[in-house]
């Protein structure tokens, strides 16, 4: 690819469009979260939607995690545009879980653990549960964390040409740690999903 597929302002003030782009993404979050108004956007959810919701951000964040580890091996292995379109459909994907993500906590709600294990053949609830609530706040503080540099990662990614990328900005180090991060905490969001859905009990809190 030695042409970028993104130029103009974009590719001459890329911190700025990150720095904008990154506002965006965490003011979308807080309003689903916590703003009236905000949640009032999106429509009210069953129990069997939020189910349903949170089956696919499960799939589509292990499908990420997969290409994230894929586009990283590619690029060692110096498969630079299997690596680029590895990254963009890593991204993509999470633009998707953002789409369900938002209307499943804004106008849906959210699930947390009961003492009581689902099944009965899940042991060791008082090993899990602090391993689940630690991991739980790694995969959130991860997540807060890597949006600029995954932001950032990616718009130089879009905007210059390999050999730039390369040469002239700090994609390969932004790259490393963002593709890190990203995949850490996805990884700890579906085993924290797994726990919470499938192996214990848990009640649910609407919106």
């Amino acid at each position: 690819m030695d042409t970028p597929l993104v130029g103009g302002p974009t590719r001459s003030h890329p911190k700025a469009v990150t720095a904008l782009l990154s506002v965006v993404g965490y003011a979308a979050v807080v309003g689903a979260f916590a703003v009236p108004s905000v949640q009032a956007l999106f429509p009210t959810l069953s129990l069997s939607e939020v189910n349903i919701l949170a089956d696919a951000i499960a799939v589509v964040n292990s499908i990420a995690v997969v290409l994230l580890c894929l586009g990283w091996y590619w690029i060692r292995q110096g498969e630079v545009e299997k690596h680029a379109h590895a990254m963009v459909s890593s991204f993509v994907l999470i633009l998707l879980f953002l789409s369900m993500y938002l209307p499943k906590v804004a106008g849906g709600g959210t699930k947390e653990f009961v003492l009581d294990s689902a099944y009965g053949w899940v042991p060791l609830w008082e090993w899990v549960y602090p391993a689940y609530l630690l991991m739980l706040a790694i995969h959130i503080l991860l997540s807060i964390l890597s949006v600029p540099l995954v932001l950032y990662a990616i718009v130089l990614g879009l905007t210059h040409t390999p050999e730039e990328l390369r040469t002239e900005t700090p994609h390969r180090r932004v790259g490393r740690i963002a593709a890190g991060s990203w995949i850490l905490s996805l990884f700890l969001g579906v085993v924290t999903y797994l726990l919470l859905n499938h192996l214990y009990a848990w009640e649910f809190a609407p919106a």
